[in-house]
């Protein structure tokens, strides 16, 4: 694997294969979702349609258990252990979604589990984790390597790791958003989602171009940690230096191995969005659409609002509000404030 740096930037070559991960394996980790993954609702709003010159349809995974889309590939994966690797549990890392997910599925599947999140995780992500009953460690994002601490522990105790997004299983059930939002809009235009690691995109973005090839898919970044935009750009993986985001789901330093070929065989283009155009976004879809929506979540809608996506005007577009949990303190700051500064207020 060739390596090479610019600047502050540093790139890794992976070959541009087609994935395989299936629709079939999103259709049979459906199945396996039914009766645990809430099939969440669409919601939409003419205002905000005004606003961005296209009808929009918003899927609600801030409303799926856990309050995010995380819950689908964690139980798809877990769902599918064998009876010794449930016995001896799961180690995850994650800033707060997916270690919610990966602690709730534990304790619905009566396995241990353990989570390590950097310590200035959301308050309201910890404790979450940690009432599901997950046993957490916690790590300072600046100096220490997530990753190197999970698989020590998986190698210490026998737990099997179970990434936030770049493993088949965790795609597959990702991709169920997808399938469910177009089994009930056939005829959408363009999906918009965000990106962090790519998991999300990557499994809907599969789904969604098997049972609707002309479909365009989008992808939005903060514009401070755009990685992604980067290597779609170069051809080739970039991991960008960790920069402060309101969106702290989407922060993750770089695609995956697995979800970078995805994006590059399906996503057509990725927005960049500021800080303060998701927290505009968080503010209409509280006041106006009474939905509560992490600034991660919000950044499709920001795009969309801020007028990133290119030639939507008149169509229709189906939008992923991928989570809904936020502390209140830095919410009540987004809500009060007007347009301005709001870095390190979701962290």
């Amino acid at each position: 694997m060739a390596v090479g740096f610019i600047g502050r930037t540093s790139l890794v070559s992976v070959r541009s294969e087609v994935s395989d991960i299936t629709f079939e394996d999103i259709q049979a980790a459906a199945q396996r979702l039914k009766g645990a993954a809430h099939r969440t609702p669409i919601a939409t709003s003419r205002s905000l349609n005004r606003q961005a010159g296209a009808a929009l349809f918003c899927k609600c995974e801030n409303l799926q258990r856990v309050g995010a889309f995380k819950f689908r590939g964690a139980f798809n994966m877990i769902n599918q252990l064998s009876e010794a690797q449930r016995q001896r549990g799961v180690v995850a890392f994650s800033s707060g979604n997916h270690a919610q997910a990966v602690a709730l599925v534990a304790k619905l599947l009566a396995l241990p589990a353990v989570i390590v999140m950097p310590h200035d995780s959301p308050a309201v992500k910890l404790k979450a984790t940690r009432g599901y009953g997950a046993e957490v460690v916690l790590y300072d994002r600046h100096r220490d390597n997530r990753e190197v601490i999970a698989k020590k522990l998986s190698d210490e105790r026998g737990l099997t790791l179970v990434p936030p997004f770049d493993h088949p299983q965790i795609i597959a059930g990702q991709g169920t958003v997808a399938l469910e939002l177009l089994t009930d809009l056939p005829d959408l235009d363009v999906l918009v989602a965000p990106i962090g690691g790519g998991g999300l995109i990557s499994g809907c973005s599969i789904a969604a171009h098997a049972m609707l090839p002309a479909l365009r898919i989008v992808g939005v970044e903060p514009e401070s940690a755009n990685d992604t935009s980067l290597s779609l750009e170069k051809g080739l993986i970039v991991s960008t230096p960790l920069s402060p985001s309101i969106a702290d789901g989407l922060l993750t330093p770089a695609p995956g191995k697995l979800t970078f070929p995805i994006m590059q065989r399906h996503v057509e283009s990725v927005a960049l969005v500021t800080d303060d155009e998701i927290a505009e976004a968080v503010r209409f879809l509280l006041l106006r659409m009474k939905l509560l929506v992490e600034p991660s979540g919000a950044a499709a809608v920001a795009a969309l609002m801020a007028g990133k996506v290119p030639n939507v005007q008149g169509k229709k577009i189906g939008v992923v509000l991928s989570g809904g949990n936020v502390d209140p303190t830095p919410l009540a700051r987004i809500l009060t404030s007007g347009a301005g500064n709001f870095k390190d207020q979701i962290r």
